[in-house]
């Protein structure tokens, strides 16, 4: 089963398609699912299946189902209170969305993930298998954390948001677009809801530090989401060869339109050509073990000449790692330009950082070879860019 998408199907730009939809855009900023909403997104999504798209829904609105179910008015804190509200909603969400897709005559599948599942090569390519599967029999999938199981306290074993989530799922199945859909029109260069100055940025070539910076500006009432999380998706999923747009899921025809490459909230361009999938499962993060921090040869070596990373262009390693193990690699400026597999342990390169590539044996008194990550173990992320984003007043509509 090949794995790889082809734009321009039907009419449409992109053909593989993942649709993030936030608790605020299904409850239409209310306390339950919000039905009459739901009909209009599935119905959209139906239309691009009619078209031929593949689509899979990364959905938020579980808990929030479950806590009216409940009727529970406030929420309730604790690890084992959410996951009890995810379990009784999850059931109903899925319900909503069976009898809504079933009025087009579209099979939907659940499929719940945790960050651990996807940790290990194995888990990653099972979970990639069974959703291209799904897309290749015509059925839509519906993606959702697996609340129940997963745990806060275990940074390593939840993704805490589902943006997060939407891009690790366009990250599986090499989707072409992402779409990032809330209650707000995109990104903003202040919070719309305080500042009538703030624009809307509709373009952004690079997620830098400003972009981080202009996310946290904005708000959010309701679910475990905000403008900052969407931006870490965006950064993860356009690191990955993935389009990504943020927009307001309110708008009419959104899904459609946005699928048809109408121009509606704020673009992230991808920041890298299709990485083939053992690249993909590199660059998401969910096995990085450490960091190795390198100086401006090593970076001009690994952005422009395709180079290994020698021990010699290593200032520092950061974290515990062994051999073998996933190192996010950095230059002296904090910019990450990629990933890759380390052939030497944490405690071995602080003992050869700097040296020549000679001098290893003798410094650790064996030798796996001149390379601290061999090219063929490097997946780059590093794009230049002149200018991050381009700014514009926002259109009336």
């Amino acid at each position: 089963m090949s794995g790889n998408s082809k734009k321009s199907l039907g009419g449409l730009p992109y053909r593989r398609i993942v649709v993030k939809m936030g608790t605020r855009l299904l409850t239409g900023g209310g306390s339950e699912l919000n039905l009459d909403i739901m009909a209009k997104l599935v119905g959209q999504v139906a239309q691009l299946h009619r078209q031929g798209a593949e689509t899979i829904i990364v959905s938020s609105g579980a808990i929030a189902s479950g806590r009216h179910k409940l009727g529970l008015s406030k929420k309730i804190r604790g690890i084992p209170y959410k996951q009890v509200l995810a379990s009784v909603g999850q059931g109903r969400l899925m319900n909503t969305y069976e009898r809504l897709f079933e009025q087009h005559d579209i099979t939907v599948a659940q499929a719940l993930l945790t960050k651990a599942d996807l940790s290990d090569r194995a888990g990653y390519l099972n979970a990639r298998n069974t959703l291209l599967a799904l897309l290749e029999l015509r059925v839509v999938g519906i993606v959702n954390e697996n609340d129940v199981v997963s745990i806060d306290e275990i940074k390593e074993a939840k993704f805490g948001d589902n943006d997060n989530l939407s891009a690790m799922v366009a990250n599986l199945v090499d989707a072409d677009l992402l779409m990032i859909l809330t209650d707000i029109g995109g990104l903003y260069t202040a919070d719309p809801s305080r500042d009538p100055a703030a624009r809307l940025i509709p373009e952004v070539r690079k997620v830098d530090a400003g972009i981080k910076r202009l996310g946290a500006i904005t708000r959010s009432n309701l679910g475990t989401g905000g403008m900052v999380t969407k931006i870490e998706a965006a950064a993860l999923a356009t690191s990955s060869g993935v389009d990504v747009i943020i927009a307001d899921g309110r708008e009419p025809d959104a899904i459609v339109r946005l699928a048809s490459g109408e121009a509606i909230g704020t673009h992230f361009l991808p920041a890298a050509g299709n990485l083939e999938s053992r690249q993909r499962w590199m660059v998401s993060g969910l096995c990085t073990r450490g960091k190795l921090i390198v100086d401006g040869g090593a970076a001009l070596a690994l952005r422009k000449q395709n180079r290994s990373l020698l021990a010699a262009g290593i200032t520092r390693a950061e974290g515990k790692f062994a051999r073998g193990d996933i190192v996010a690699i950095y230059d002296a400026g904090g910019t990450q330009l990629g990933c890759g597999i380390s052939n030497y342990s944490s405690g071995d390169i602080g003992v050869i950082k700097g040296a020549h590539s000679t001098k290893i044996a003798g410094l650790l008194s064996f030798d796996y070879g001149p390379e601290v990550v061999h090219r063929n173990n490097l997946a780059l992320l590093e794009r230049e860019e002149p200018s991050a984003h381009r700014e514009t007043i926002p259109v009336q509509r």
